[in-house]
Order: structure tokens, then C-alpha cells, then sequence
């Protein structure tokens, strides 16, 4: 700045007069942007291409339209919405650029400025003529910049693709959102008035039972014995005689629905249409497969292999969202035989609303909701560690309770070492392992916070990386997951040998299933991972991990 409070090539007052008519009031936090636009600019190499990143979406998205080519229009400027006040501009094509933030610890001698901030009085409350103030005499001293590099999938120009035209609302949008548009998967920003606004069920023939002899039945009608028996009685299509009226009495029907001259219009679609449309979708992946045709409106979804049952939580509850649709499955992370019942799904009316079926379909479409991941074979080396137990002063118990555990998910063990608490003596462990051709290595013990625990160490030692040590899960708190090139090592706290179910049980199926075990992965498994410690373990057919 050529003099003191200037904003770039603007006076403060001449800045003020450019934010009032663009924001419609000079906003203090348009006020403290400018500076913070001005800031990361100066530090941009001369004649580089940038886009921008605004951390907040409101006030300091303008000060970046204002004073640089980025807009939200030309697509240069990002909105991440994170409520943190700092911005970026990085370079175009390699992500590289500088983050400038308003800094609250060199707040310290303009008490209106962080009054302001940090919300420590009301709107009403503040000296506006005072906050400007200090605004001009801070300038850029209360800012703080820091190098960054942007994540791949802010740099360079997306494309939106395939343009289709909406079912529903018929106008067009990108195909891959799905089979609507999002604004017709309830994403729209307004608010349906009218009659569309409460959809009802279609006009059907009903009779009573005295005169369904000779009819034909429109669904599967269930019959239930309390604590005996649940089946379809009469099934969908199925002529009634004189002496099903009184079944049909006895189960409490008077009325009953059948085919006749009113007819649902081809706004409507059967149950059994509905389910059998949302089964095609759940396994075309290959993983499932449908147990038959849809059973008192319902179709049971089998898993077609051996493997780990897979459930995108977040899909299955979109597609729960939408009205008079459902799909239950059984837990993620379930492991399952082929032939076992893994999920099932219905319309929940008698007839579903087209418009609901595409939305329905549009989200399974965005799937898989749910698969079976196939479990590899893997070959284990066991590196049982402890010198109490390398000296045979106490008998190894790891390896006769993880071998079974392995064996029992196809895999075998390949070698078994035992080795002292010596950090050398476990890196050679572990080298002869890998040469013995294991792709996952157990480690056993050595993970607590004893001066003699020293197995992470040689682990790093042996090259280990994308180490993981610690995670909410009781017990096996100290648990520990890494790689040594494509080799999974999967640590394991004496806590093993003292309960039948733990960490380990929870985590070795999605090992051998090769999928990625994250950081929040493991944060998340904390909602139901304390083992009730139950006197007889009943795992899997519990709540632990679940």
C-alpha cells in the first residue's frame, strides 16, 4: 500500500464508497477482505493465472469479485463454506498459491475489531465509526498469511458433462446427478403450493367381502398367527371363491381391494412394479441377487458371494428420505455367506407416485447403495512379540487365538516368529516375514505405553508408513494398522488374549476385503464399539461394532 489504510489502488474512503454501492453498506468484514485480497495478490508471482478459495460465504466473497478476475460466475472463484475467515488464490494449473486470515491473536490493541469478530457484542452495541477506524490504522497487520497447495479437485475446470432432460420437470440438467434433475429430488429452494403439494392415493375398486366372490385380488393380502406364522393368504391376481369369504372375515377384512373398471392412471405404479424397479437398480453392481418376485409388496435382496456385507450409509438414508420408500439392510461391514438375506426393499403403498419412483430411482442410481465386497485369501505371518514370552518364561497364547479367527475368513497362516521387545529383533521379524511371502503381517503385543513396548518402532524400523496407532474401540484401544509397500500390518494389544471379541475381530474383514481404513473411519467406530464384556461372547449376533 502506498500509504497507510489505502486498499490496493483505492483510498480507505475511496474503498469504502466501492464496497458501499457494490454490498449495498461498506460491511466491516468487506473491509477487512480487501486488505486480505491485497495481501495474497502481492505474493502471487507476476503474470500467473489464479483462481480463489473463500473459506465464508458471506461478505468476503465480494471483496474477491471486487479486487481480482475471480467470480462465482466464471467459476475462478470456489465458495468452501468452512465459517472460517481466510481466503486463498493459488495457481490455475498447479494448485500452488498463498491463505491469508484474519488472525485473533494479533487482535491484541484493537479491542472494537475483535469485539466485532468474535461476536463479543451486538450489532446494535458496536462503534461503527470506531471499528472502521481501527480497521484503517490495522490494515494488513492484523492478517497472517501461510503457503498452501489446493486439493485436486479445486484445480482446473470441471465439466458438468452429459446434459439430459428432466422426467419430471422437463428441463435440462447434468445427466450425472441422476435420473432427475436435483431440484425435483427435493433440493429446490421453494417451497410446492397447490395441490402438488399433498399427493394422495389413486381411486380404487373396493368391495366388501360378501361380494368378492368372482373377483380378482389387487395385492397379496397377509394372514398372521401371532407367534406361529406370516404369509400371504391370497396373493396379487388371484380369483376369490365363495369360501374364501370367510378366511377373509377371520382375518379381520370386510373390504377388500380388487381389479376392476376404476383403474390407477399412469401416475401411479404397483408395489410389486416399484420393488422389482428398485431390486433391478441394487444388483446391477453383480455382488446381490433377488430372492424371487416381490412377496407381499416386498423384495428380499440376497448377497451373491462370500464376503463383506457394504453399505453406503449416506445414499440409504437419502434414499429413506424420499416419501413412501424404504430399503433396510443388515449392518455394514456384516460378514456374509452366499444366500443370506442382506437387505430389503418395498414401496410402502399399495401404489407409489411416479414422480417419488424416479426420485427414488434417481438415488440408486447414484450407488451402489449397498454391496459384497469379496474377502481375499490372504497369507498371514504372525509376529508374536514379548520377551517374557521369546525366553519361554510364559507360553504364547496369541497365535492359537488369531490363527483360528484367520482361517475362518479363508486365510491361512504362512510363519510364525516370536520375538523379544527389541526394536531390531522385530525388524528382522518382520523382514523374514515378508520374504516368507505373507501379504499381511500380525503383530502381536508391544503396544502400550510400558518403556519395553518398542513394536511401532520396529515396525518404522522395517519401513512401515500411513501408520494409524490408537482408535475408540473397547477393547483394543492401542490397536495399530499400517503398510509396508502393499503389505496390510495390522497390530494387535495384549488385550487379545484376555477377550474373545475385538478391535482385531472388527477391523480383519475389511483388511482382507482391501478396503481403505481412514483416520475418521476409525473416529467413527466409537458409536458401539464398548464390548459389554458379556460372561458368554455371542459376536457377531451383538451390538459391538455395530
Amino acid at each position: 500500500m502506498s500509504e497507510k489504510g489505502n486498499v490496493g489502488q483505492y483510498t480507505f474512503d475511496e474503498y469504502l464508497d466501492l464496497i458501499g454501492r457494490f454490498h449495498s453498506y461498506p460491511a466491516p468484514g468487506l473491509i477487512v477482505g480487501g486488505y486480505m485480497v491485497e495481501m495474497a495478490k502481492r505474493h502471487m508471482p507476476e503474470g500467473v493465472l489464479y483462481d480463489a478459495i473463500s473459506e465464508a460465504a458471506s461478505c468476503l466473497p465480494d471483496a474477491i469479485q471486487l479486487l481480482t478476475p475471480c467470480t462465482a460466475g466464471n467459476g475462478w472463484l470456489k465458495i468452501v463454506n468452512l465459517d472460517r475467515y481466510a481466503l486463498s488464490l493459488f495457481n490455475k494449473f498447479t494448485g500452488e498459491g498463498v491463505r491469508v486470515f484474519l488472525d485473533v491473536d494479533k487482535l491484541g490493541g484493537y479491542d472494537e475489531i475483535r469485539s466485532w469478530y468474535l461476536k463479543l457484542k451486538s450489532k446494535r452495541e458496536q462503534d461503527s465509526d470506531k471499528l472502521r477506524q481501527q480497521m484503517r490504522e490495522a490494515g494488513e497487520s492484523v492478517l497472517t498469511m501461510q503457503a498452501v497447495k489446493a486439493a485436486p479437485r479445486f484445480i482446473g475446470k470441471t465439466s458438468k458433462g452429459a446434459i439430459a432432460v428432466c422426467p419430471l420437470c422437463g428441463e435440462a440438467f447434468p445427466k450425472a446427478h441422476g435420473a432427475i434433475c436435483k431440484g425435483c429430488q427435493g433440493e429446490a429452494p421453494y417451497v410446492e403450493t397447490g395441490e402438488s403439494e399433498i399427493l394422495v392415493q389413486p381411486r380404487l375398486a373396493s368391495v366388501s367381502v360378501e361380494q368378492a366372490a368372482g373377483k380378482t385380488t389387487l395385492h397379496d393380502m397377509t394372514r398372521i398367527v401371532p407367534g406361529q406364522s406370516k404369509s400371504a393368504e391370497f396373493k396379487a391376481g388371484q380369483q376369490l371363491s365363495v369360501g374364501d369369504v370367510c378366511r377373509l372375515q377371520q382375518m379381520g377384512r370386510m373390504h377388500v381391494y380388487v381389479q376392476g373398471d376404476v383403474q390407477p392412471g399412469p401416475e401411479w405404479v404397483h408395489e410389486d412394479e416399484a420393488a422389482e424397479a428398485f431390486a433391478e437398480v441394487l444388483c446391477r453392481e453383480g455382488s446381490l441377487e433377488k430372492k424371487g418376485p416381490p412377496h407381499e409388496g416386498k423384495i428380499t435382496l440376497l448377497a451373491a458371494q462370500d464376503g463383506l456385507l457394504v453399505v453406503d450409509e449416506n445414499l440409504l438414508e437419502a434414499l429413506n428420505l424420499v416419501p413412501d420408500v424404504m430399503c433396510a439392510t443388515r449392518h455394514c461391514y456384516s460378514v456374509v455367506r452366499r444366500g443370506e438375506a442382506v437387505a430389503g426393499t418395498r414401496a410402502i403403498p399399495l401404489y407409489l407416485s411416479r414422480p417419488n419412483l424416479h426420485k427414488a430411482l434417481s438415488v440408486l442410481n447414484k450407488g451402489p447403495v449397498l454391496r459384497v465386497a469379496p474377502l481375499r485369501r490372504a497369507r498371514a505371518g504372525l509376529l508374536i512379540t514379548g520377551t517374557e514370552v521369546f525366553q519361554g518364561i510364559i507360553q504364547d497364547k496369541f497365535a492359537p487365538t488369531l490363527t483360528p479367527k484367520i482361517e475362518a475368513l479363508g486365510g491361512t497362516v504362512v510363519k510364525t516368529l516370536i520375538r523379544p521387545d527389541d526394536r531390531q529383533a522385530i525388524r528382522d521379524g518382520v523382514k523374514e516375514l515378508l520374504g516368507a511371502g505373507a501379504d499381511l503381517i500380525v503383530t502381536t503385543a508391544g503396544l502400550s505405553v510400558d518403556p519395553d513396548d518398542v513394536t511401532r518402532q520396529g515396525l518404522q524400523d522395517a519401513g512401515a508408513t500411513d501408520m494409524l496407532y490408537g482408535m475408540p474401540v473397547l477393547p483394543g484401544a492401542m490397536t495399530l494398522l499400517a503398510r509396508i509397500g502393499n503389505v496390510q500390518v495390522l497390530g494387535v494389544p495384549a488385550c487379545a488374549l484376555f477377550f474373545k471379541t475385538t478391535s482385531f475381530d472388527l477391523l480383519l474383514p475389511r483388511l482382507l476385503a482391501d478396503l481403505p481404513v481412514t483416520r475418521r473411519d476409525l473416529a467413527r467406530l466409537g458409536h458401539g464399539a464398548m464390548c459389554k464384556e458379556c460372561v458368554e461372547c455371542k459376536y457377531p449376533h451383538c451390538p459391538f461394532g455395530k
